[in-house]
């Protein structure tokens, strides 16, 4: 079976430096990516066609099936009905997870203008949440200037530090912003 080059990447360089820093013998202690959630909301004015527009694009985006996510319960003052759909989801996992990784490190984040990298704030436990406000980044999706929205992607690491999910981060490509270049102020 094809194995994607990332996963063979992480396989062979980034698992043994993480090994090596953090002082692991065994190779099943060293952090790894889990799973990637990709999803986007709703507003209350969507039509049903637009809704199916919307997850077919984000399943062309992901390279699985996205499913409609609809709300629990009832709540009057978001005007939201039980069973109103609310967004979509597509959770990635192993190889179609590494092969996203590769396309939104090599392809969709360098295509976004004036790009200085991307912010590098943590959950505390690992995990990092990126958000994108315009898809037209990724080269799947349609030309539609109409039909672009916004996405979140969800990167679940098995890392237990805010460090170490960022140093597993950094190994595979992910372009973090890199710290004290903020622009400088205009003095008065």
């Amino acid at each position: 079976m094809h194995q994607p080059e990332l996963k063979q990447f992480y396989s062979t360089s980034v698992q043994p430096t993480l090994m090596k820093s953090h002082g692991h013998k065994n190779p099943h202690q060293a952090a790894r990516l889990v799973k990637i959630v990709i999803n986007t909301g709703f507003n209350a004015s969507i039509e049903k066609g637009q809704i199916e527009d919307r997850v077919k694009e984000l399943s062309n985006i992901a390279g699985q099936k996205a499913v409609v996510t609809k709300a629990r319960k009832s709540i009057s003052n978001f005007k939201l009905r039980e069973g109103m759909p609310i967004g979509a989801m597509v959770t990635l996992r192993g190889a179609r997870m590494y092969e996203f990784l590769q396309r939104l490190i090599a392809i969709a984040l360098p295509g976004i203008r004036d790009f200085r990298g991307v912010n590098d704030k943590f959950d505390g436990t690992g995990n990092y949440t990126l958000g994108i406000s315009d898809t037209s980044i990724f080269p799947e999706a349609h030309s539609d200037a109409n039909k672009h929205f916004g996405l979140d992607i969800c990167f679940v690491t098995s890392a237990e530090t805010d460090a170490e999910g960022r140093e597993l981060l950094q190994l595979l490509g992910m372009p973090f912003r890199k710290r004290g270049n903020a622009p400088a102020q205009a003095k008065a």
